[in-house]
């Protein structure tokens, strides 16, 4: 039988029937996409205000005119519960050191949480985020980034008492505990043998352990110590930026899924494509040339000069929406759904986020993304927050 082929007249409206019909599912999953936003708890497992008001102070109970989050968009965006990071800069040299610094944060979050206790309410344990969640309240945990101020076991259960419910072991420097990604001296050779007290110390204790910014060897350490799932807080697949060891290898990821734990994604632009990773790379090694050659200060006017004149003339390749979804769905593919979040390192990537995912009011952007990818509403929960979940009830015991 011969097929008839249609005429240019009837291919255009079957063209133009499809792209209607597309546009209505797109137009349909944006409105899904806001009514699942406040369905279901969107947990984000680091969000770096903390350090941003340390830096400078701002009221984040109200709109505020910099920085990814505050309250009014967080509750645009549906987000729940967010994990402040305590976070300590590897190289700290101020008053009391990293000690100091971690229970300076700590205080702040909960001055934030006790100002505005209709807005924000402390939790320290997962039962409570639900109650959180009914009363309509974002819920505030804290999560330590870099493990420094731990410098005996004491410290770990010091910091669990004050509410500290993961802890991410190492960041740009290697410490006491862990060897650094960021580190090329590797002095532990992974994960320290006061490192492998500490994760045991942090399984008893019911404290998760973050696996971001540590060195490949330091994270197959982890998973062999650990009797308890563990979590990449702010870590995506480095299949998408290769030798990027910041970001996660498939191995890795395998590693994490099969000990029950979760990788969650993060939203800088320079975590998700390489175009971006490659842009960072290029700028260090131009600004690190014009310094020298002039011999300037790092802090001085002529360096902030460079850096906003190759920024004009090189423009950042912001990544979009869709390179989320491309290391999720990546994810899915390699280990299943049960074994990736969300952590989008907000306020701690600077002005490298997706088009699309600027701050916390545009989680419902994500959503309806995955909703366009296939996702299915139960897998898109687990996403959003429940794998989260599951693991922090699986630390408690």
């Amino acid at each position: 039988m011969h097929k008839i082929k249609p005429t240019f007249i009837q291919a255009m409206l079957l063209f133009f029937i499809a792209a209607v019909f597309s546009t209505s599912i797109l137009a349909d999953n944006q409105e899904k996409a806001r009514q699942l936003a406040y369905k279901y708890l969107i947990a984000d497992t680091h969000i770096d205000v903390p350090y941003r008001l340390q830096d400078g102070w701002q009221d984040v109970t109200h709109a505020t005119h910099s920085g990814d989050f505050d309250y009014p968009r967080a509750k645009a965006g549906g987000l729940d519960l967010v994990f402040m990071s305590i976070y300590t800069p590897a190289a700290y040299d101020g008053p009391g050191g990293h000690w100091q610094l971690a229970n300076l944060l700590i205080d702040g979050v909960e001055a934030l949480a006790a100002r505005a206790p209709d807005k924000f309410v402390m939790v320290h344990e997962p039962q409570q985020v639900a109650d959180a969640h009914a009363s309509g309240q974002i819920a505030l945990a804290l999560g330590m980034e870099n493990g420094s101020p731990i410098r005996t076991l004491e410290d770990v259960q010091f910091f669990h008492e004050r509410g500290v419910r993961y802890v991410t072991l190492a960041h740009s420097l290697s410490n006491a505990i862990s060897d650094s990604s960021y580190d090329e001296a590797r002095p532990n050779n992974g994960l320290s043998e006061f490192g492998r007290q500490v994760v045991a110390e942090m399984n008893r204790l019911g404290i998760m352990i973050d696996v971001s910014h540590l060195s490949d060897k330091a994270i197959e350490d982890v998973l062999e110590v650990t009797t308890d799932p563990v979590v990449a807080t702010h870590s995506s697949a480095r299949h998408f930026t290769p030798g990027f060891e910041r970001n996660l290898s498939d191995e890795l990821i395998k590693g994490i899924a099969e000990n029950g734990g979760v990788v969650h994604i993060n939203f800088g632009s320079s975590f998700l494509t390489a175009e971006a990773n490659r842009w960072f790379d290029d700028f260090a090694a131009a600004r690190e040339a014009h310094i020298e050659e002039n011999e300037l200060g790092e802090d001085s006017e002529a360096v902030e000069q460079f850096n906003n004149s190759y920024r004009e003339a090189h423009p950042f390749p912001f990544a979009g929406v869709s390179d989320v979804v491309a290391h999720i769905k990546h994810i899915i593919d390699l280990v299943g759904v049960d074994h990736v979040g969300l952590g989008s390192d907000f306020d701690g990537v600077g002005d490298s986020l997706p088009v699309g995912l600027k701050d916390a009011s545009q989680f419902p952007n994500l959503i309806a993304a995955l909703l366009d990818a296939g996702c299915s509403e139960a897998d898109i929960e687990k996403i959003l927050g429940s794998n989260l979940m599951r693991v922090w009830f699986a630390a408690q015991g």
